[in-house]
């Protein structure tokens, strides 16, 4: 095979192992959006504060020491050499699954059968109170997050992929990120049990009937309370998992909250109810802006992969607004 040609398996590749890590991102917003009918505002700003509370764990920081030393004069720091990964990780899903009790209790419980605006708005001012909590609990600075999986380059990939290029072409083997693997494997394992949890559980059935009419779904008996604690849980999980990739990718920084930005074009092409559409959705983001930005970039002065997915989906919405996946908007006239 011809350099040029490995080059664009490459890309494509890689490209399809960036459009995981963004679907990670919108399977949160996914389910929050099928248990409510809101897009949830605060889901890169949960992903952010799980990936900050897990490395506050596992270093064992103390949480609010630079309140604490402000306010009593003391040097307090750390409590310890931290937690185990496994544990923290545990210890972490217990605070975020908190953050959904406590989130249901003031905010959500007053906010049913208001309109999707409320809700939405309601969303807003959870990421900026979750972002300024944060900073608050565990300081500002940025953190590395190191949970054992593995980094860097497959040297064994690059040795393969350098035998299918002629014997005197100048190629060295195709580049791929170790991480962004265990990324793709977590995600088609996370979408896969979310997939038969939302069709073939009662929970999940309760799910879709909360999204289109929570008079109706009081109605009939559901707790709406329950649902909300329970999606949200499940929510923050998502949180977690992203956080840790692109936390263990990028480095734990408040900048991480706006990989949010990155899922709304992923959940406009695969549909805002839909959990394969999210993998789906990124997958085609991924690999449409890396090609772009290889082949397009050069002609018009490059860095157009940061808004390239935008006119993706903005054209998309021109053709098909629900969405690949989404649910098909039927009315009575």
């Amino acid at each position: 095979m011809s350099p040029a040609f490995l080059n664009f398996i490459e890309i494509f590749i890689n490209g399809l192992m960036a459009g995981i890590m963004y679907s990670l991102v919108a399977l949160g917003f996914v389910l929050i959006f099928k248990a409510s009918g809101i897009f949830n505002f605060a889901q890169g700003v949960m992903a952010l504060f799980a990936a900050l509370t897990l490395v506050g764990l596992q270093t064992g920081q103390v949480p609010f020491s630079h309140l604490i030393n402000a306010i009593f004069g003391t040097d307090i720091h750390d409590w310890g050499p931290g937690l185990p990964t496994f544990l923290a990780i545990l210890l972490t899903m217990v605070v975020m699954i908190a953050l959904a009790w406590v989130l249901e209790k003031f905010v959500l419980n007053h906010l049913i059968n208001q309109e999707p605006i409320i809700l939405f708005m309601a969303t807003i001012g959870l990421a900026y109170f979750l972002e300024g909590f944060g900073d608050l609990m565990w300081g500002s600075d940025v953190k590395t997050l190191d949970v054992g999986l593995p980094s860097g380059g497959s040297f064994w990939w690059e040795d393969v992929t350098r035998a299918w290029a002629p014997e005197d072409a100048d190629y060295w083997g195709m580049y791929i990120d170790k991480l962004d693997i265990s990324a793709t494997i977590i995600a088609v394992v996370l979408v896969t049990a979310l997939s038969l949890f939302s069709q073939y559980t009662a929970t999940g059935r309760a799910l879709r009937a909360v999204a289109d009419d929570h008079q109706a779904a009081l109605s009939v008996g559901i707790s709406l309370r329950k649902i909300w604690v329970i999606v949200w849980s499940i929510a923050g999980f998502v949180a977690l998992v992203a956080g840790i990739m692109w936390g263990s990718k990028s480095g734990v920084q408040f900048s991480l909250s706006l990989i949010a930005l990155k899922a709304l074009p992923v959940l406009i092409l695969g549909g805002f109810t839909s959990i394969p559409g999210a993998i789906v959705g990124g997958l085609i983001i991924g690999v449409g802006e890396k090609l772009a930005e290889a082949y397009i970039g050069p002609m018009v002065g490059g860095a157009i992969e940061n808004w390239f997915a935008y006119v993706v989906a903005l054209a998309f919405l021109l053709f098909r607004p629900q969405g690949l996946f989404g649910d098909r908007i039927i009315e009575r006239i």
